[in-house]
């Protein structure tokens, strides 16, 4: 389970170069909403660590990809709710910078998904 996580947190961190990218250019260039914008690169993260996490950390070869992506992505929402949430407290409330905020919460976020994937979905 533990080269599992440390393979977990590599994919994971290709995610973040993903999510903080599209963030940027949604919220930058784009002016969309921060938690619009937020929520649009860390669902971009999710797929893109889903199909790594799957052949890589997990090595898994369920025929059923659509619930098996679907079983992610349900996790991967529940963790964009905590990750916008702990976005809201530390940049809403305690006013943190919002990309420090937004990297803590990647770090919350990535404990929950893998426990939950690594019995859930994989």
């Amino acid at each position: 389970m533990i080269q599992q996580f440390i393979k977990f947190c590599v994919v994971g961190g290709s995610g973040v170069f993903v999510d903080f990218g599209i963030t940027y250019l949604c919220k930058e260039w784009l002016r969309l909403n921060k938690y619009v914008a937020n929520s649009i690169g860390f669902l971009c993260a999710a797929t893109s660590n889903y199909v790594l996490n799957r052949i890589w950390t997990f090595h898994n070869e369920n025929p059923d990809i659509t619930g098996q992506y679907l079983r992610f992505l349900g996790i991967s929402l529940v963790g964009l709710i905590i990750n916008n949430c702990v976005i809201y407290l530390l940049h809403g409330r305690m006013r943190w910078n919002f990309y420090l905020a937004k990297l803590f919460a990647i770090g919350v976020v990535t404990v929950w998904n893998f426990f939950m994937n690594y019995f859930f979905t994989f």
